[in-house]
């Protein structure tokens, strides 16, 4: 990672100045109004399809709610992972150029963790369980580093561009704005740490694996892709929020063709970067 020590000392040093206790930084309210929006009504994954418009004012505040906490819980069932695997590499061999950020990494992803957690139990009760199954399989050297940090890479872009959404948005309510706010705060760094350590891992590790291990490489990332997308469409936010036949509500939301426009424009700057260094042989049909 030739010429990202610069880099990394000044992602240190905001991690330091921008530090918070998450602890007593937010007024948690005893109760809160579910007459407004906790999501920013674009970013719903119902939005511009035929049960959305069947739905009222309010009944779209509801669902906006549970949306929020599938979107909370979607950040909390991935940074349980990430801090997992961040751990698993603090202090591993050839990681010494990173270990001093990972500290950080982790005390931030652990903090996003407590922001979420906090909401979701406070006015749902509830976390949205995670549904993703993973199976052991052997590696080439460097693959599983790669593929962790491209993985994370790659949820943390589409969340960044939710977050700094909902963060601008006057009509979502002034807690998950503030929450939306502090995550992308962190993230900002991440994003870019995450960039550049999943190309110099790519760029330094591919080059010695055999042609099949590369495509391998690149469909799973185009898988991933696809799989992180479909859990924006979860069933039991729909059915938490009231909406009959939920599963089939679920298919066709994800087949809609605004959908998936939304999709496509919000993985734009991450399937671009994905492209550009050979991450992805070709565009997912997201």
């Amino acid at each position: 990672m030739i010429g990202f020590d610069k880099t990394l000392r000044k992602l240190c040093d905001a991690s330091v100045r921008d530090y918070i206790n998450p602890y007593d930084h937010i007024d948690w309210p005893e109760s809160i109004d579910f007459d407004q929006w906790f999501m920013s009504p674009e970013l719903i994954s119902l939005y511009g399809t035929e049960a959305y418009d069947k739905l009222t004012d309010a009944e779209k505040k509801k669902l906006s709610f549970y949306e929020a906490v599938n979107f909370f819980s979607l950040n909390i069932n991935g940074e349980k992972s990430l801090v997992q695997g961040l751990a698993e590499r603090l202090y591993k061999r050839n990681n010494d150029e990173i270990n001093n950020y990972l500290h950080h990494f982790l005390d931030e992803e652990n903090k996003h963790m407590v922001y979420f957690g906090q909401f979701c139990t406070r006015y749902a009760a509830k976390i949205y369980p995670d549904k993703k199954m993973y199976f052991p399989r052997e590696y080439e050297p460097g693959e599983q580093d790669f593929l962790f940090f491209a993985k994370v890479l790659v949820f943390e872009e589409i969340v960044d561009v939710y977050n700094v959404a909902m963060s601008r948005d006057e009509r979502v309510m002034p807690l998950a704005r503030q929450i939306n706010l502090l995550h992308h705060r962190d993230e900002a760094r991440h994003l870019v740490f995450g960039r550049q350590v999943v190309k110099d891992l790519f760029n330094s590790r591919s080059s010695g694996w055999p042609t099949e291990t590369k495509q391998r490489v690149q469909d799973y990332l185009n898988s991933y892709l696809c799989a992180a997308w479909k859990e924006y469409y979860n069933p039991e936010v729909y059915r938490d929020a009231g909406i009959e036949d939920p599963y089939e509500v679920q298919e066709s939301a994800y087949e809609n063709c605004n959908a998936r426009e939304h999709r496509k424009r919000v993985s734009e700057g991450c399937v671009r970067y994905l492209l550009k260094n050979g991450m992805l042989r070709e565009e997912p049909a997201l």
